[in-house]
């Protein structure tokens, strides 16, 4: 069977006790950067053979892996960074271990949108979850779209595109729409930064970013 683990996003405590049992319990641990999840498996005193399994490569061994689940072998994935799945590889896997009638267990865990939108202090209730722009192709029309979206937005950017994403933003949504910017979850420098669009784009535009960014916007007034 395969098991979908979320990992911490930065905070090693944040693993749970379940997730640990299961990647001990396995027979191979499928990981997007082996040098990664090997410290995580070593600080949990996991000893299990790790595979690689990222967007290079799901799409040649998917059936593969599905074939070997199937003659008795049980898998985990991880990625290196929260839930497989959102954002990350996982989608084909888990759809190709469905038509072969493998069995998929999904562990609930780490997603880094859930702790950036309850802290954003932006509405909760209704959300719409966009993950990454897209970085040429269909991206302004996207845009053109979430400007008209009147539920809460929730977008992950890169810290080298954020200031550049947030400035299209303010053409297309406006500079007085309210956001959120939550950065290093989990870790020593976690930061929220709450604004407008304008006031957001110009604290970032001062400082050097790092770490994996959301962004929570607020809808379109109705």
């Amino acid at each position: 069977m395969l098991y979908i683990v979320p990992t911490p996003l930065g905070n090693l405590k944040d693993m749970t006790f379940r997730a640990v049992e299961v990647l001990k319990l396995v027979d191979v641990i499928l990981c997007e950067d082996t040098r990664t999840s090997s410290k995580l498996l070593q600080h949990y005193g996991i000893e299990k053979p790790l595979s690689p399994y990222h967007q290079h490569n799901e799409h040649k061994i998917a059936t593969h892996l599905t074939d070997q689940m199937k003659a008795g072998k049980s898998f985990a994935l991880i990625t290196d960074a929260g839930t497989p799945g959102i954002s990350d590889p996982a989608f084909l896997l888990v759809r190709q271990c469905i038509r072969d009638g493998v069995k998929v267990e999904t562990l609930p865990g780490a997603t880094a949108f859930v702790p950036a939108l309850v802290n954003s202090g932006i509405p909760t209730n209704r959300f719409v979850f966009e993950g990454f722009l897209p970085l040429k192709k269909g991206r302004q029309t996207l845009l053109k779209q979430l400007a008209e979206e009147e539920r809460t937005i929730i977008l992950y950017e890169s810290p080298m595109r954020l200031v550049k994403t947030l400035d299209e933003l303010i053409t297309y949504l406006g500079a007085d729409r309210l956001c959120s910017v939550c950065r290093e979850l989990t870790k020593i420098y976690e930061e929220h930064r709450r604004g407008s669009l304008q006031e957001v784009a110009d604290h970032y535009r001062q400082k050097a970013v790092k770490g994996e960014i959301v962004i929570i916007l607020a809808g379109k007034a109705g």
